[in-house]
């Protein structure tokens, strides 16, 4: 067994006793110290064992928000404790190791193998769900590296979601509403629809339920389509239709799930700076010269 692959499942057993007894994050050196010399023995990478540990401890809060964001019907305190843990160890050396050290596809494997081994029979399955959905989220790095298996889009289930540019004009400017998400990109309101009759109405409540605002859906501005890891169905295909949506300049009241950590008003002059996915960049371009052709007029 490799050193490092060693050191995780003595992290993981660490990380498993300090949740479920509720022991401090100080009591974790002496956890640690105890699962070293009974499971690692010489063979144990002590740094990085360490070194991980601590650096899981650390990102915990970011961590469990991330695993909020990635599986929305899986509430943490209803992951089993040790699928729990691997995703939150998996996650801390996705999100925040060095790749050159740890690249993406490590990472996630080394994850699935620890829920293999300790996990019960569905935890691969999940844990390569839940990290899966992260890593789409990131833009797949280095996946030209490691090379992929060619998807059918059109076989995978279909998951229909709504979204909108929901804009105000306040003090003769307009004002756009915009959500930040855990993964330090600001992006637009958007939730599934497959229960309302149509789009539009779905985005209207997507939009009451997210922001609570009540906006009036006009026209759309755009759509795309993309593959996303379930934590439980696997790869999904989601489509996404987006509109321009009209509201009173309200303070936003956000809903806070699904990994979103913000919401905030911003002047069509200032979205300018701000960090958005590079699939989301056409459909605010859109919408924003739709204001602008309005404004014009």
């Amino acid at each position: 067994m490799a050193n490092r692959h060693l050191a995780r499942s003595v992290v993981l057993q660490t990380l498993f006793e300090w949740d479920t007894t509720h022991a401090s994050d100080k009591d974790t050196e002496v956890i640690l110290a105890r699962n070293v010399a009974e499971f690692g023995g010489d063979d144990t990478d002590h740094p990085f064992t360490e070194s991980l540990l601590h650096g899981v401890l650390a990102k915990k809060e970011d961590i469990d928000l991330v695993i909020g964001k990635a599986a929305p019907e899986w509430p943490l305190e209803r992951i089993a404790p040790v699928d729990r843990n691997i995703l939150r160890l998996g996650l801390f050396e996705l999100l925040f190791a060095d790749r050159s050290q740890v690249p993406a596809k490590v990472a996630i494997n080394e994850a699935i193998e620890l829920a293999k081994t300790f996990g019960g029979d569905s935890s691969g399955r999940f844990v390569n769900g839940v990290l899966g959905a992260v890593y789409k989220e990131l833009g797949e790095p280095g996946k030209d590296e490691q090379g992929s298996k060619k998807v059918k889009r059109e076989e995978l289930p279909l998951e229909k979601m709504g979204g909108a540019i929901v804009y105000a004009k306040h003090d003769g400017q307009y004002y756009l509403a915009l959500v930040h998400d855990v993964f330090g990109r600001w992006t637009l309101s958007k939730g599934h629809i497959e229960e309302d009759k149509t789009p539009e109405q779905g985005v209207t409540r997507v939009i009451k339920e997210e922001l609570g605002l009540d906006a009036k859906v006009e026209s759309r501005v755009g759509e795309n389509e993309y593959i996303a890891s379930h934590p439980e169905k696997g790869k999904v295909r989601k489509h996404v239709w987006f509109f321009l949506a009209s509201s009173s300049f309200e303070p936003l009241v956000l809903k806070k799930s699904g990994g979103l950590d913000d919401a905030k008003w911003f002047r069509l002059q200032d979205i300018i700076e701000l960090n958005f996915y590079d699939d989301m960049l056409p459909i605010v371009t859109a919408a924003v010269q739709k204001l602008l052709d309005h404004s014009s007029r």
